[in-house]
C-alpha cells in the first residue's frame, strides 16, 4: 500500500467546493510509463519542475524523501504552498514526506487538489483535462458509477464473480496502484468469496509506499466489473492478510484496469464516468 495517513480526514461541516460558475479547461499531457504510473510535469512555488504522479488513492502533495534533499530549491512554506499544472495554480494542501512513489517520478498529488471540479483522463489522446464543467456529451457516452467518500479517499463499485459466487462491494478507486487490484483475501472469505479457488500465478514480497513488506499472492480472478464493463480473467493481487486503508479494511481497484477506461472524474455530482478505451483488451502484466 501507500502508507495514507488516517489522520486525513475530509471536513463533512465544509461547504462542498464547485467550481461549475466559473469556466475553465486547462489541458496537460498525460504519461504513463510501462509499470501503468500515470504523471504530468509540474511546477512547485514557481521554483522546482517535479514529474508527479496523480494518485486519486492519496490527498495532498506527496514528495520522496530523495526529492525533498535533492530536488527541492524553494522554500517549503507551513503556509500556502503553489503546485502549477497546466495554466492553473492548486494551493491549500499540505506537503508529506514518503520513501517511495510511482515509478520515475518526484512524487504524487492526491484527488483533492481538484475537489469541486471535474478531471478528465483520455488514454486515447494521451491527456488530461481539468474542467469547471462537465462537457454535455458525457452522459450520453460513458456509463457512470457513484463515489463514495471515506477518510479523504474515494470509493467505486465493483463486482466480481469466482465460479457461482459473486461479490459486489465499493473499492478503492486508486490510479496510484500500479496493478489491477488488490483483494484482502481475509475479509473476501468473511463474505464467502471462494478466493481459494483462484488459480495461483504466483507469489511475491511487495513493499508499500514507506518500504513496508507485504506478502501478496497473484492469483486469477473469474470476472471484474465496473460500470457496464466486463473484464475475465484478471491476475489480482490477494492479501493472506489484512491491510487496512485508512483504517478500514477495503479491496482496492488499480491502474492496469483504470488505464483501460476513459474518464471523468466528477468531484462535483461526485460521479465517475467511464468509456473503455483502446487499451481495453491489453495483455495484464502478470497474465499467465
Amino acid at each position: 500500500m501507500k502508507g495514507k495517513d488516517s489522520a486525513l480526514t475530509r471536513i463533512e461541516s465544509l461547504p462542498p467546493k464547485d467550481f461549475s460558475k466559473m469556466s475553465f479547461k486547462d489541458t496537460l499531457q498525460l504519461h504513463m510509463n510501462e509499470q501503468n504510473t500515470i504523471f504530468v510535469k509540474t511546477v512547485l512555488n514557481k521554483v522546482d519542475s517535479l514529474l508527479l504522479n496523480f494518485d486519486t488513492g492519496t490527498s495532498d502533495l506527496v514528495l520522496t524523501q530523495e526529492t525533498l534533499k535533492n530536488k527541492i530549491k524553494s522554500s517549503l512554506k507551513a503556509g500556502p504552498n503553489i503546485l502549477q499544472m497546466g495554466k492553473k495554480e492548486y494551493q491549500g494542501f499540505k506537503i508529506y514526506p514518503a520513501q517511495l512513489t510511482g515509478h520515475g517520478t518526484d512524487g504524487r498529488f492526491g484527488w483533492d487538489l481538484f475537489d469541486g471540479m471535474i478531471v478528465e483522463l483520455n488514454h486515447d489522446k494521451g491527456i488530461m483535462v481539468v474542467h469547471s464543467q462537465l462537457p454535455a456529451n458525457v452522459k450520453s457516452q460513458y456509463s457512470q458509477v457513484p463515489i463514495k467518500y471515506f477518510n479523504n479517499v474515494f470509493q467505486v463499485p465493483v463486482d466480481i464473480v469466482q465460479g457461482e459466487v459473486k461479490n459486489k462491494d465499493w473499492y478503492l478507486f486508486d490510479t496510484g496502484y500500479q496493478r489491477t487490484a488488490m483483494l484482502d483475501g481475509p475479509l473476501l472469505n468473511e463474505q464467502g468469496f471462494p478466493t481459494d479457488k483462484m488459480k495461483v500465478i504466483k507469489k511475491v514480497i511487495m513493499r508499500g509506499a514507506q518500504g513496508n513488506e507485504i506478502p501478496v499472492m497473484t492469483s486469477n480472478l473469474q470476472t471484474l466489473s465496473l460500470g457496464k464493463t466486463k473484464l475475465k480473467d484478471i491476475p489480482v493481487q490477494l492479501l493472506s492478510q489484512s491491510r487496512p486503508v485508512t483504517g478500514t479494511r477495503m479491496n482496492i481497484l488499480g491502474n492496469e484496469i483504470l488505464k483501460r477506461f476513459n474518464l471523468f472524474l466528477d468531484f462535483q455530482k461526485n460521479i465517475v464516468y467511464l468509456k473503455p478505451n483502446k487499451l481495453v483488451d491489453a495483455t495484464y502484466i502478470e497474465s499467465k
